[in-house]
Parts: structure tokens; C-alpha cells; sequence
């Protein structure tokens, strides 16, 4: 399983139209074959910074992800909204072992 954490900085003049492209890529993304879970929240502290918490089957389906129309024109349209650069994108990206327990071996 492949889990995608990324926050994108939004400019304050644009968050209307960024947010709105956000439900649009969400609502897509949420309909591919091989998304477990696609959620997009704004940041509690900070309403002009978005949360994206993504789960992919595997590499294959978050590579199919980024080859879609939704991704591609969210992509290309991501400078514009941008609170700085895209530089400024914090986006991590972690390899899920299914079988690990994170209680193992812990005391009960």
C-alpha cells in the first residue's frame, strides 16, 4: 500500500477558486480503480493550507492516479493557487507493509 501525505500552502487571494479545483480533483481521484482513500481537508490552524491523505493499492495505482485528466489539469493549474512556489509543497510519500502490526509485542 502506498500513503501520500502532502500540504499545499494556498495563496489567500485565490482560496475560493483552490479549493474549488480540490473538490474536483477529490471527486475524481475517489472514483479510480486502486484508491483505498483520497481525503482533502483544510488545516485546522491555518484555512489557507490544504491536506491531502491519500491510500493507493500500490505503486501502480497511484502512477495511474497521475496519468488522469482530473490530476493532470489540477497539476498544471497548481502554480496559480500557490501560497510560494512549488518549492514550498511539503509531499511525503511512504510504502505501507500490510502486514505490519504496530502493536506487536506491545505490553497489553
Amino acid at each position: 500500500m502506498i500513503v501520500v501525505h502532502a500540504v499545499v500552502p494556498i495563496d489567500p487571494n485565490r482560496r475560493e477558486e483552490a479549493l474549488e479545483r480540490v473538490r474536483e480533483l477529490a471527486e475524481g481521484t475517489r472514483a479510480e480503480d486502486g484508491v483505498l482513500d483520497y481525503a482533502a481537508t483544510t488545516d485546522v490552524s491555518d484555512p489557507n493550507v490544504v491536506r491531502f491523505f491519500e491510500r493507493y493499492e500500490d505503486e501502480a495505482a497511484l502512477d495511474a492516479h497521475q496519468r488522469t485528466d482530473h490530476y493532470r489539469e489540477w497539476a498544471a493549474a497548481l502554480p496559480e493557487f500557490l501560497d510560494g512556489g512549488v518549492e514550498d509543497l511539503d509531499v511525503t510519500q511512504f510504502v505501507v507493509d500490510e502486514a505490519f502490526d504496530p502493536n506487536a509485542g506491545a505490553d497489553d
